[in-house]
């Protein structure tokens, strides 16, 4: 079974459980054995694995993993150092150096803001080679909805950045109102002249928490 390393194991222990992610499983052990699947197995949960319960600050929500080869590894946007960073996530560090003055990095790793306290979370946290939203349907949503629930029901305040129309369908799982909830376009070239530049969500996150993030990716 799944072994996070953290709290999120005991908090996610029934939904391993329930027969929607056993299905979920079989489903993914076959994909994985007679396709090209993304991202490799042992990176599935890294977003998770990276920020635990306690730390999440705030959520960036993305769809499903990259499709092409070595882009994902877990994470929403993330793609490994050496791997040419995507055209959404070059929008996201134009719309951060505008807000913030941070010189964009050479890489597209986010893991530096995963351990900052920003969950990465796919909504689907795997896809087939070239085929987006290919494994939508298959049991995922119920895991990260609850992933959504669970940090709604939390007493400490995080902020929720959404962004584009898949993501701001979440925002029926946020019921709290300690919650801070940001909507915009998506950073795709195809919307984010639309309301994602100038959106202004690095600084209304932080001015909203009480830890601020460092947002800058820099060694």
């Amino acid at each position: 079974m799944v072994n996070l390393g953290n709290s999120w194991d005991a908090l996610l222990a029934d939904q391993f459980r329930q027969d929607y992610y056993l299905n979920l499983r079989e489903f993914l052990k076959t994909e994985y054995r007679t396709r090209r699947i993304y991202p490799p197995m042992g990176d599935i949960f890294n977003a998770l694995r990276e920020t635990p319960y306690e730390k999440v600050k705030a959520v960036i929500l993305g769809q499903d993993p990259y499709h092409q080869p070595g882009q994902a590894h877990g994470m929403c946007f993330s793609v490994k150092k050496g791997v040419e960073p995507p055209p959404s996530l070059k929008n996201i560090f134009k719309e951060l150096e505008n807000e913030l003055g941070i010189t964009p990095p050479d890489h597209g790793e986010l893991t530096k803001w995963a351990r900052e306290g920003v969950l990465l979370l796919n909504t689907v946290l795997t896809v087939r080679e070239s085929a987006p939203a290919s494994h939508r349907g298959q049991g995922w949503e119920l895991l990260t909805d609850r992933v959504i629930q669970l940090l709604n029901e939390r007493p400490e305040p995080v902020v929720f950045l959404l962004w584009g129309s898949h993501a701001r369908a979440k925002k029926a799982l946020i019921t709290e109102k300690r919650h801070l909830i940001l909507e915009s376009a998506h950073p795709s070239p195809l919307s984010a002249y639309n309301g994602f530049f100038g959106c202004g969500h690095f600084i209304k996150t932080n001015e909203f928490l009480k830890e601020p993030i460092d947002w800058d990716l820099k060694e």
